[in-house]
């Protein structure tokens, strides 16, 4: 059985949604994982947002002007009237919650099952259709089986007992839809697996049954060698190692979310990234394979970046200075991506700044504490670059006129990283796109 996931856009429109079984019927069994509809999560962070604010007018009138949306929709997707008043049937109530939910400020629970309700929305949509066009298709809802435990990981055996045994109950059927991101706690509540959560549900869902491989379709053919919506002339790549896309997903290729990559590489899985809009383009096989050559394969880049630099004349020979730095870091739930140290001086990058008041306040007690804002990490990614001889020179031949405010190098065997001032991102990866051309 194969695992294939949908994004925002390739559900984002009733017109999609008629596409969308060319690529998904083809008598072979598959689980088919679906995001919301595009513009549908912002909206309903939106609506959390203004209902935690105490704004109910205003949330309601945003919930108001979705719920348009999905009647227009509903009446583009399906041919049959009697289908139609189904989907509305089924759409009312779960407007009426979010009605509900905002009557006063909703809970943390309830705020996320305001969240959830789009995936619901979308893959209810999606199985009607199927039905209406006589696809034998069933609806799993994520709810049922996609759990986290107490250290808020998923629960693979949970996830892969409870969906082996509702795949045997209905083992004449080939197709099976269900939602993305959304899942519930150790406790039972409704909660999710963050932004981009529907590649990691996938993975999730893969790995616990022992997929023959997993499918994200998203809107471009692939990883690129190069960001193309910065650099001209990009390309997709045919195939990358685990360890590779991990690097460049974490980094900044939006293509891919970074959680999704662990699940199937412990699993053996190959990943498959294929495009909605040109299903026959080759896509990026993700797997344990690799070249194995020491080339640069691509540049990612991840802006929003800050920079904490700390500097004290205690740190000189001192023990434990580093672990204290790591402490503060630690106690304001703040994860760090870059470090890079001297004698005297420690800096390293974040790029949520929540908290970076507060941090910058603790820090002061251990030394001078500087902080470079909108700055952007680019890194370069190949199987064991850091390895191979002449590779960092190229690389920072290439950029020796662009300002380096830091530089990460042997952390990882697949990747040099450095940070720059995010004016001068676009020059980067421009220069850094002559290196694909030798």
């Amino acid at each position: 059985m194969k695992v294939l996931k949908f994004g925002g856009t390739s559900v984002g429109s009733a017109e999609r949604m008629r596409a969308l079984p060319q690529l998904i019927v083809d008598g072979t069994p598959k689980i088919v994982v679906l995001s919301a509809m595009s513009g549908t999560t912002n909206a309903l962070v939106e609506i959390t947002i203004l209902a935690r604010q105490g704004k109910t007018v205003d949330a309601l009138a945003k919930i108001d002007l979705l719920a348009k949306k999905y009647d227009e929709v509903i009446a583009q997707l399906f041919d049959n009237q009697q289908n139609r008043n189904t989907a509305k049937e089924k759409i009312e109530p779960i407007f009426a919650l979010l009605r509900e939910l905002v009557q006063g400020v909703p809970t943390l629970v309830q705020e996320r099952t305001i969240l959830a309700q789009g995936e619901l929305m979308s893959t209810m949509l999606q199985h009607l259709y199927l039905l209406e066009i006589g696809v034998n298709a069933v609806l799993l809802p994520a709810l049922d089986f996609m759990r986290k435990d107490i250290t808020d990981e998923p629960d693979i055996y949970f996830i892969g007992e409870i969906l082996k045994r509702d795949l045997a109950r209905y083992s004449d059927c080939q197709l099976f839809i269900t939602q993305g991101y959304i899942c519930r706690n150790h406790k039972g509540e409704i909660d999710n697996l963050k932004r981009g959560g529907s590649d990691y549900t996938a993975s999730i869902i893969g790995a616990a049954i022992g997929a023959e491989e997993v499918q994200i379709w998203t809107d471009i053919d692939g990883f690129h060698n190069n960001d193309p919506r910065v650099v001209q002339n990009t390309h997709s790549i045919p195939k990358l190692s685990f360890d590779e896309a991990s690097e460049l997903a974490y980094f900044g290729a939006k293509i891919l979310h970074p959680t999704c990559v662990l699940p199937v590489q412990e699993a053996g899985i190959p990943l498959i990234i294929k495009n909605t809009m040109n299903p026959k383009a080759e896509g990026t096989r993700i797997s344990n394979e690799t070249d194995n050559d020491g080339t640069i394969k691509a540049v990612a880049a991840k802006d929003n970046i800050t920079a904490v630099k700390i500097k004290s004349g205690r740190m000189l020979l001192a023990y434990g200075f580093l672990r204290k730095i790591f402490d503060v870091f630690e106690e304001y739930h703040t994860a760090i991506d870059m470090v890079s140290t001297s004698e005297v001086a420690v800096s390293l990058t974040i790029d949520d700044d929540k908290h970076l008041q507060d941090i910058e306040r603790v820090l002061q007690n251990f030394g001078t504490v500087e902080i470079d804002r909108n700055m952007t990490i680019v890194s370069v990614v190949g199987y064991k670059i850091s390895e191979s001889n002449g590779i960092a020179g190229r690389v920072f031949n290439t950029i020796q006129n662009i300002p380096i405010r830091m530089i990460s190098f042997g952390g990882s065997r697949h990747n040099i990283g450095f940070l720059v001032k995010h004016e001068d991102k676009k020059a980067t990866l421009e220069a850094l796109n002559n290196l694909f051309k030798k």
